[in-house]
């Protein structure tokens, strides 16, 4: 059904798109009944799919990448779809635009995204305040005709960033400002210095650059009686020496994960209409099935070069849960979709549970 439902959404600007179908979704989720047909239709509460990982509990290994609920605006409505992890962001300390429009393109031949947003997003303060309100909905007591909470709560993922106009020399204030700002109200961090989008921002993934910015976040953390875990993500064009680079410097700050990958500039997975119509779309980091085959290449030499040592939260190019295996069986503990809720829809989520279940 919803492949005939896509094809009418197609026929639309996606950054358009998706605001009406998640706004959509939200208000169809404010009727009783329809919340609790959908939470019975989407949800996949099963104790084999439980994951435990750098401390938290997950009632799945799937997860919503970064980038689609940049300002926390959907929980409720993500929870019910049945991830078992929603990333927020890349938030950054002041509310910013993004870059011009249009900056959400498909590639359906290839089922890929490109995308060159520039961390739009409402301000760290006022995603801190959404994420806030929301667990304190949570934490009501459900009324009769509202669905009741399943017992291993969604957790919330908080993915920051630096705004374009601090310089990368600062880079490392703008972090601290929302990893302070969002440590009452995420489950974990993940450190963004790998977006294509934002001028000069990969610099940062200089081993030195780097360990500036994650020592001092990791200096905050452990001034907490509870501290959280601190990813950082990476993106797939990194060469070897700087994957080697990235692992000594996770052992010696002592990162609770990574995230592999964020989007890639290459093109040469493309197919050639593609390729064509990305030359005409112009920059942007290119997300969906293309990356799959990379992604999974720096999944597997981190698990090895790491000796499994480094939790991995893996994205890129996974549509099915023979894509999430695979993921898994190369090394990560975790996975999360983006481009593959685009093609695949709301109930990409259940599809690759019920399919990890009976791929085990």
């Amino acid at each position: 059904m919803y492949q005939t439902v896509r094809k009418i959404l197609f026929a639309f600007d996606p950054e358009s798109v998706h605001y009406f179908a998640m706004d959509s979704l939200r208000i169809a989720c404010k009727i009783p009944l329809l919340k609790s047909t959908l939470h019975r239709s989407f949800s996949v509460k099963d104790e084999g799919l439980k994951k435990d990982v750098f401390g938290l509990t997950f009632k799945n290994p799937v997860g919503l990448a970064a980038g689609f609920d940049k300002n926390a605006m959907y929980l409720d409505e993500l929870e019910i779809l049945g991830f078992g992890s929603v990333e927020i962001g890349t938030v950054t300390p002041l509310a910013q635009p993004g870059n011009d429009k249009p900056r959400l393109f498909r590639l359906p031949e290839d089922k890929a995204i490109i995308n060159r947003m520039g961390f739009n997003n409402d301000g760290v303060k006022a995603v801190a305040r959404r994420v806030k309100e929301w667990r304190e909905r949570r934490e009501k007591k459900p009324t009769k005709n509202q669905v009741s909470h399943d017992d291993i709560p969604l957790i919330i993922g908080g993915n920051i960033g630096k705004n374009k106009i601090t310089p990368n020399e600062e880079a490392w204030k703008d972090y601290e400002k929302c990893f302070n700002e969002l440590f009452p109200c995420v489950d974990y961090f993940v450190v963004n210095v790998s977006s294509p989008n934002t001028p000069g921002l990969r610099e940062l993934q200089e081993k030195d650059s780097l360990r500036r910015i994650l020592s001092h976040l990791q200096t905050i953390n452990h001034r907490h009686s509870s501290k959280r875990p601190l990813l950082l993500k990476i993106a797939p064009d990194l060469t070897q020496s700087q994957l080697d680079d990235i692992i000594d410097l996770a052992e010696e700050i002592k990162l609770d994960g990574v995230v592999a990958t964020n989007t890639t500039i290459a093109r040469e997975p493309l197919t050639a209409n593609s390729k064509r119509k990305s030359d005409t779309i112009g920059a942007g980091g290119l997300s969906g099935k293309p990356l799959m085959e990379r992604s999974t290449e720096v999944v597997k030499y981190i698990a090895h070069q790491s000796e499994g040592k480094i939790p991995i939260i893996a994205s890129g190019g996974i549509f099915t849960a023979e894509d999430a295996q695979e993921k898994l069986k190369a090394g990560a503990s975790l996975i999360q979709v983006w481009s593959g809720f685009i093609y695949e829809g709301p109930g990409i989520a259940k599809k690759i549970c019920t399919g990890l279940k009976r791929l085990n």
